[in-house]
């Protein structure tokens, strides 16, 4: 089995869904983790506060400049992640349709480095 990292991708500077959307949303990404969970495809899953709380740790001249604020300003980001196992690309790209089909959002499916 493979390692793979299901990214979300959320937009930048879009409205955040409604509370009658999200509860929606919510109850079916703990739909598909359960069933991740039942396949026994689950690794690790979690949602990210957005960009603007994250801090930046730079190497700079032999020291580590720390600055706050997202690294690059974009039209998206990471919003989420999760960490699946599966057998090929096939079976990744299958969980990754669940996962947009559960959050709303594009996912974005890639593989670990080295993994036989």
């Amino acid at each position: 089995m493979k390692h793979y990292l299901l990214s979300v991708v959320q937009p930048a500077g879009g409205t955040p869904p409604g509370p009658e959307v999200l509860t929606g949303i919510v109850h079916n990404v703990e739909a598909f983790n359960d069933e991740l969970r039942a396949a026994g495809a689950w690794v690790f899953a979690g949602g990210l506060h957005g960009p603007e709380t994250a801090t930046v740790l730079r190497p700079e001249n032999g020291d580590v400049l720390v600055t706050d604020g997202p690294y690059a300003e974009g039209g998206e980001y990471l919003g989420g992640l999760c960490l699946i196992k599966a057998a090929d690309l096939d079976e990744a790209l299958e969980w990754g349709r669940k996962a947009a089909l559960a959050t709303t959002l594009p996912i974005e499916v890639r593989a670990f480095v080295d993994q036989h």
